[in-house]
């Protein structure tokens, strides 16, 4: 192909095109890429048709230039196509030798001159998808490289042939963890494979340091599956096809002395139906939904895993009282069902919850040996396999963010011992707690990944962070906490609504066809704003009981009027409980299963 770029590194690779030009005509783009004039597409302003430059175009006149670093893809809406591209990046390390990026802005560049043709209702629709493309720009925890697949751990890298090494890296790519993959289309049809990108959501950190004079170093790597994408309150455990919420990978990898180690773990939703709709309270209520399917939803979970990654540890993080409990009880009761994969159920909070991160060795009690027989997987500077992973663990617990964490930085620890006894670089009774420069940014680096893992799914940084940066709970970190699940009580009844549907937009769960009817045709408390609305009910009647309440004294019409409007906030606050999903913001393009 002419628009592949090729570098050697153990083996001829595709390159993607790393910088290009955006030039901006009246009538149409013009993307070229800056090192490599001849590989241009262009892609119209009015119908969003995309077409391969051919010849000299530099006697046109652009009316605007700018340098952009990557096309995330494209999106037809109502009015036309919307093509995204990266307008900022940051290289934040590397992955195996080849530079990783982070992308600090996107932009979406409208072609969609077919507007004003539009009727008024399509223009009020487009206008709202709008709103969600300006949400899918702040979409946080981006990661691409130009010259190596990232959504591919290292067992899977290593089992590559030269041959699909060589491909286009969306062809090596795994479809469950490309964000933009349904983004791609057009871009794919139009065989423009120099300028496809890849990206990953979740989170990437590189941590060096010098361990007995031996330089090393430790990535941490966390890929979020698109199938189930949603925000923490809307995307709640397993659909049909038995893919979970908040389904992620995470891979560490350690690089010391010529070796190469990864350790593989995953979370997830519990693999369920159920749901945890918003209604204002601080804990809606969990609903189990009963389904003639949910046997084979949980087998089709776990058979999918058991292909993947070998021999599955369930590790259940729930309390065992209350709605969390009924939930766990019933995952109990279905996981008898599945005799190849280990179900251990361990109640964090009663053990780790308030206390201090070594509390969780009843939990490593209990699952050491198999822990330890699943192993990691190691190569030698020759590239030989030594050690291949055998199976992996996945933790859950509600959200697979808090508890979830802590335990997976514990399980990550006592594997990266595991590592360096294993090379050599550590003898049999020493471990990384003992050098305390590592073990701290060790921990920090778990913590981070934690935060950043969070705030993609319930918009704010993780709680109990201070079990992994520092083993215990703080003060300080009790008041960071409180602040974040206020903030998460917030988005989750307030915002999150758009979120989702922004996420589902992208993603290709909902597609805009102009023959439908519109999703944003609403009745009754769904077509009013729903916090100002709530606010001023409660702050009002409230306000008004007072006034009059501090009046009472001086006359009984003070005090009938007191007892009146006492009786109305009472009827306000009554009325907002009873439709208290009614005031939160929902989402509108999908249903939640």
């Amino acid at each position: 192909m002419e628009n592949e770029q090729v570098c050697k590194k153990d083996e001829e690779r595709f390159k993607l095109f790393d910088e290009m030009e955006l030039l901006q005509f009246p009538d149409k783009f013009v993307i070229r890429a800056i090192n490599s004039s001849q590989n241009t597409f262009s892609i119209d302003r009015s119908n969003g048709n995309i077409e391969t430059v051919i010849g000299d175009f530099s006697s046109w006149i652009p009316t605007k230039v700018s340098v952009i670093y990557g096309v995330v893809g494209t999106i037809r809406l109502l009015a036309g196509t919307y093509i995204l591209v990266i307008t900022s990046r940051k290289e934040i390390g590397t992955y195996l030798g080849f530079a990783v990026f982070r992308i600090m802005s996107m932009k979406f560049m409208a072609c969609n001159e077919t507007l004003r043709h539009s009727s008024y209702q399509e223009k009020k629709d487009e206008a709202y998808f709008m709103t969600l493309l300006r949400t899918v720009e702040s979409t946080p925890g981006l990661y691409y490289s130009y010259e190596t697949d990232l959504t591919l751990n290292l067992q899977q890298t290593r089992k590559l042939t030269k041959r699909r090494a060589s491909k286009p890296l969306w062809k090596q790519a795994d479809p469950r963890f490309v964000w933009n993959r349904s983004l791609l289309d057009e871009l794919i049809e139009c065989k423009l494979d120099a300028f496809i990108i890849p990206l990953i959501q979740g989170n990437f950190q590189n941590l060096p340091f010098t361990l007995k004079n031996s330089l090393a170093k430790i990535t941490l790597i966390s890929r979020r599956c698109t199938r189930r994408l949603g925000t923490r309150m809307w995307r709640r455990g397993a659909n049909l096809e038995g893919d979970t919420a908040n389904f992620i990978e995470t891979e560490q990898l350690l690089e010391i002395e010529g070796f190469t180690s990864s350790f593989l773990q995953v979370r997830g939703s519990i693999p369920l139906l159920w749901e945890q709709i918003v209604d204002l309270s601080y804990k809606p209520q969990i609903k189990i939904i009963s389904h003639e399917e949910t046997t084979k939803v949980v087998e089709r979970h776990f058979q999918d895993l058991t292909q993947r990654y070998g021999e599955v540890m369930a590790v259940d993080l729930t309390d065992k009282h209350g709605d969390e409990g009924q939930l766990s009880m019933a995952f109990a009761t279905e996981m008898q069902k599945v005799p190849h994969v280990r179900y251990v159920s361990f109640d964090f909070h009663q053990y780790s919850g308030k206390s201090n991160f070594d509390n969780l060795q009843p939990l490593y009690d209990q699952i050491s040996e198999d822990f330890e027989k699943k192993g990691f997987f190691l190569i030698d500077i020759g590239g030989e396999i030594l050690v291949e992973q055998k199976g992996v663990v996945r933790s859950n617990c509600i959200d697979c963010l808090d508890r979830t964490n802590v335990t997976q930085s514990y399980l990550a620890r006592k594997s990266v011992n595991s590592q360096l006894q294993r090379i050599g670089a550590l003898s049999s009774s020493e471990c990384i707690s003992m050098f305390n420069e590592i073990y701290d940014k060790f921990k920090t680096l778990w913590a981070e990944h934690g935060d950043e893992i969070s705030l993609e799914y319930a918009g704010t940084s993780a709680l109990k962070g201070d079990l992994v940066r520092f083993g215990r709970q703080t003060f300080s970190g009790l008041i960071k906490d409180g602040m974040s699940a206020l903030s998460r009580y917030y988005l989750n009844n307030f915002h999150d609504g758009i979120r989702q549907d922004a996420m589902d937009l992208v993603s290709g769960r909902y597609t805009v066809n102009r023959n439908s009817p519109s999703p944003f045709q609403l009745n009754g408390f769904e077509s009013f704003s729903y916090l100002p609305i709530a606010s001023a009910f409660l702050v009002g009647g409230i306000t008004l009981t007072s006034i009059t309440f501090n009046q009472v004294g001086r006359n009984a019409q003070h005090f009938v009027s007191s007892i009146v409007w006492a009786g109305l906030a009472a009827g306000a606050m009554a009325v907002v409980k009873a439709n208290g999903t009614q005031f939160c913001s929902r989402p509108r393009l999908c249903g939640l299963v």
